[in-house]
């Protein structure tokens, strides 16, 4: 049942549509397929939610932890909820007509049947805290609602022309505006214009690229990495927000949300060792984390090991390909994998990661190793198997090991 029954009212599970930035977190975390979403809005089936609270910790934003008391035999509807540009506001529990026993108890017993064929989505493999000397991450400075403005003072495509990825390093600045953030936080963009329904486009989310002091340092600025959506599934589609990002010109403004994410941050204390994994677009924070090691390391400041695998089509749709190749082998150790490279064999990134599986595994023993996964949501599987097999063939329960990496917050999953 939708959360909790008190007193013959239901307290309804809803989330607030400003707030959110359709990260899919909470739909992939939900433990009994409660949750679901169209084009515009997450939404909360109250025929199925058990308020088991999974989703609560996850969101990056809070927009999930909202609970309205309603009549019980009148939550809203999903039809309802998918329309909502805010949600309702709060009603009095006390002007609402409470259920009788027999009738609390009856509806319990049809949800339990009804929830029972619902699909079951596995845990998620991601720590919801962050490590333990992280610093304080601010978020939701900015809303939809109530947005910052930023100035573009870059915009470079970071593939090669003849690739079929165009991939592009926006940077943005906020002049005077307070907009603080750290690696692995995001940002989300609102595209000007209005949908179909003539609705403002909604926000859309991107990584955080740059280090917490900026792109260029001591300035208030930032930078993120958008690939330019013209197919989803196999056929044409238009990505309203990257292609308007894609096109953006130095000089122009912008309107920013955030920002968000308080749990995929990078550990402050120098024995720290980062395990970054990562795809296409989904490269931005670790180079956020890099440039911040990079940056430390010009200072003399010590800092532990840096190990990234990175996986793309091919090398010309590789962002970044030129500049990591360019850093030092002492800063942090560089595997690359492409997976359509004329001639070559397939390899993902778990294939690497079990190629240098003696490197892997120094780092997996080391607690102080901290372990970070970005890109699509179909790596999720061959890296936990990859990191299984590394960890059993050296006789380690990576169960185990895994579990208490995420109650510690050392392993970190951002996959969409």
């Amino acid at each position: 049942m939708n959360a909790l029954v008190e007193n013959g009212i239901l307290k309804q599970h809803l989330i607030d549509p400003v707030v959110c930035i359709r990260c899919n977190t909470c739909e992939a975390t939900c433990p009994v397929g409660a949750i679901t979403h169209d084009d515009r809005n997450y939404v909360v089936r109250a025929d199925i939610c058990n308020g088991c609270m999974a989703c609560v910790a996850p969101c990056p934003t809070g927009s999930i932890d909202h609970w309205h008391p309603v009549a019980l035999n009148a939550p809203y509807s999903i039809e309802e909820q998918l329309v909502w540009d805010d949600l309702p506001e709060l009603q009095d529990a006390a002007s609402l007509a409470p259920a009788d026993a027999a009738s609390v108890a009856a509806l319990a017993a049809a949800l339990a049947q009804t929830a029972a064929p619902a699909p079951v989505v596995s845990a998620s493999p991601s720590s919801t805290i962050p490590p333990w000397s992280a610093a304080h991450a601010y978020t939701n400075l900015y809303t939809a609602k109530a947005s910052a403005t930023a100035k573009v003072t870059g915009n470079l495509r970071i593939t090669e022309k003849d690739s079929g990825s165009d991939t592009h390093h926006v940077v943005l600045d906020l002049g005077e505006l307070s907009f603080p953030v750290l690696e692995g936080q995001s940002i989300a963009i609102a595209p000007p214009g209005v949908d179909a329904l003539g609705r403002p486009h909604m926000p859309r989310q991107y990584s955080i690229a740059s280090a917490r002091d900026g792109e260029r340092a001591g300035y208030n600025n930032l930078s993120i990495t958008v690939k330019r959506v013209t197919e989803h599934e196999g056929k044409p589609h238009f990505g309203v927000a990257s292609n308007f990002v894609c096109d953006l010109k130095v000089g122009d403004s912008v309107n920013i949300v955030g920002p968000f994410g308080s749990t995929f941050l990078m550990p402050n204390h120098p024995q720290a060792n980062l395990l970054m994994i990562c795809t296409g677009t989904g490269s931005a924070p670790m180079r956020g984390f890099t440039e911040r090691v990079r940056r430390e390391s010009l200072a003399k400041k010590p800092h532990g090991k840096l190990m990234l695998f990175f996986g793309a089509r091919t090398q010309a749709e590789l962002p970044y390909f030129g500049p990591l190749t360019k850093l030092p082998a002492e800063l942090i150790d560089v595997n690359f994998a492409f997976s359509r490279t004329p001639n070559a064999p397939k390899k993902y990134v778990q294939d690497v990661m079990l190629e240098r599986a003696q490197e892997v595994l120094r780092l997996l023993r080391d607690e102080q190793t901290y372990i970070y996964v970005c890109g699509l949501k179909g790596m999720e599987a061959g890296v936990l198997d990859a990191l299984s097999t590394i960890a059993q063939q050296a006789g380690l329960d990576w169960k185990a090991q895994a579990q208490a990496m995420k109650a510690q917050g050392r392993i970190h999953f951002e996959t969409y």
